[in-house]
């Protein structure tokens, strides 16, 4: 038998480590020898086979660097473009993208400066072949550069506005908010939606719902050294971003900060990532939070991706919830966690995970929630592993900040940077979820009974009221006026275990509902024995 040389046989082991089995091909959308990392992409609504994606780009040979524009015109199979956005000035491109399409077509890309400190942005009406000269966004330093998305509801009326959302890195390091209505020619000077007293601020997550709703989300840090996560913002604009009433702190988190020590130093941070169901189903308008977390409950002592959502359009919300299904406390890393729910409301989340693989590496998950959270399934979304490091030409940590995950349809495109091919490049897979075989998690019955807030709140004149059956149960859901007099029976009969709505039509009783405070009730008698009975009240504000 001829015997294997030593150093080939090392490197047998390394490909056997490195590159597994899984349901989804992996590729890399624009190979180069430049450096790609910060992955986001924009999909045309009108024609969902264009695609156009960016990433901060870095050529190691001379410091230059960039934002790539990368283009799909086959729903993201294959890729043209470059890593060098062109539009002048092209020595003040200084990376973080933000990009969108708008309804005519038109590419429209943000970055921060290089030469001259701010947000600046461009726009291209030939698929990035060219591009316009940079409109000054604003000159105050950005601390992150935040998101940039577009309202392509066409029920809204502010349907192609687009949106732009980051951090001030100057005290009192203010979450700073501006808006394009004329397809990125021209942008509004940006006001402060949320400004802090004394602790600083970080990231800026911008999502509108259907309605034209304007959210954000964003990290507020502790107040002195390391600066870890502490609390996560939200703002909601009902007038397209001109006013953000009532900013506030929703909850409490304990983020990561800082660096990995087992992943080579690299930085981390608890960056809050929203996004908004605009589907057609129950949940239409539930609102998710999401970012990594450890030594807080339901996160272990090792970081975990912590989910919160809200089903009364952000003014109250639920304790965390735990998405990645390994055992707590196994000493095990996820972290930089992408959401995106997709036109089915189904909640998906990427992030980097090590569970299977040795603590310096990692590989990236998928999980998937069908029923707004309660249960997840889990898949391996990349056919390889690396060893995350700094990057060559960035920080001294640096390896960049998130990922990306957007949809359209029954699939999924997931967007990551990692070196397996020896440098940092931005990989994709296209999940089809009709393959994934997790469909069918609203037919489990649950195990728990749960009324959620109505939605919209307030109303007029009809809103959706869900709620969670156990198990099969003799089952009653009344609404009240505030002197306890009922006012409508929404149901009154036996349910089977599982997620139910109904929605409330206040303008059918004879005369119509009044305007008020109306409160209703869920009451279920299980049939199981020994009997239970669960009761909750929640409140919901009728406006005419």
């Amino acid at each position: 038998m001829k015997s294997i040389p030593l150093p080939v046989l090392f490197l047998f082991n390394a490909l056997a480590l490195a590159q597994h089995n899984t349901e989804f091909t992996n590729f890399r959308i624009f190979p180069s020898a430049v450096t790609q990392t910060e992955p986001v992409v924009a999909v045309d609504q009108v024609n969902p086979l264009i695609m156009f994606a960016s990433a901060v780009t870095i050529n190691t040979n001379n410091a230059f660097k960039s934002e790539g524009v990368y283009v799909s015109t086959d729903g993201g199979l294959n890729w043209s473009g470059s890593d060098t956005c062109r539009g002048e000035l092209l020595q003040n491109h200084g990376g973080d993208p933000g990009v969108a399409i708008f309804p005519d077509g038109t590419f429209i890309l943000n970055h921060i400066g290089s030469s001259y400190p701010g947000v600046y942005s461009h726009y291209s009406t030939d698929r990035g072949a060219t591009w316009s000269s940079a409109f000054t966004i604003s000159s105050e330093i950005p601390d992150e550069k935040g998101t940039t998305t577009i309202d392509n509801a066409p029920s809204s009326r502010f349907y192609g506005r687009v949106y732009s959302a980051w951090t001030d890195a100057i005290s009192p390091f203010p979450l700073l908010f501006s808006y394009s209505s004329d397809r990125g020619h021209s942008w509004k000077a940006s006001n402060a939606v949320y400004t802090p007293s004394v602790s600083p601020g970080s990231g800026g997550c911008v999502r509108t719902a259907r309605d034209g709703n304007v959210y954000v989300s964003w990290a507020v840090l502790t107040n002195t050294f390391p600066y870890i996560e502490d609390s996560v913002g939200f703002a909601i604009s009902t007038d397209g971003g001109a006013s953000w009433p009532a900013p506030r702190i929703v909850y409490d988190v304990n983020g990561i900060g800082l660096t990995l020590p087992s992943k080579n130093n690299i930085r981390v941070n608890g960056l809050p990532q929203l996004d908004v169901d605009r589907s057609d189903g129950p949940r239409s308008g539930w609102i998710y939070i999401v970012t990594t977390e450890k030594d807080l409950s339901p996160a272990g002592s090792d970081p975990d991706i912590i989910l919160h959502r809200s089903t009364d359009g952000g003014q109250s919300w639920s304790g965390g919830i735990r998405v990645n299904q390994d055992s707590l406390n196994n000493g095990k890393i996820q972290y930089f966690p992408a959401i995106n729910v997709d036109s089915s409301g189904g909640i998906n989340i990427i992030y980097y995970d090590d569970r299977n693989t040795s603590s310096d590496s990692a590989e990236i998950m998928l999980a998937r929630s069908t029923d707004g959270g309660i249960t997840w399934m889990e898949r391996v979304a990349s056919d390889h592993r690396f060893q995350p490091k700094p990057i060559l030409g960035g920080n001294s940590t640096y390896q960049g900040d998130f990922i990306s995950l957007t949809s359209t349809g029954k699939k999924l495109y997931a967007y990551w940077m990692d070196d397996f091919s020896g440098l940092y490049q931005i990989w994709s897979a296209i999940i089809d979820l009709d393959a994934m075989g997790v469909e069918n998690i609203p037919d489990r019955i649950p195990e728990r009974f749960e009324l959620y807030q109505n939605y919209p709140n307030p109303f007029n004149p009809t809103t959706t009221v869900s709620f969670v059956i156990g198990h099969s149960s003799f089952v009653k859901l009344t609404v009240y006026d505030v002197l306890g007099r009922e006012v409508a029976t929404l149901v009154d009969e036996m349910e089977d275990g599982g997620w139910k709505s109904v929605v409330w039509d206040a303008s059918s009783a004879k005369g119509g509902t009044p305007s008020g405070i109306y409160l209703y009730e869920l009451k279920a008698v299980s049939t199981e024995s020994p009997a239970t009975t669960f009761t909750q009240v929640r409140k919901m504000v009728l406006v005419k």
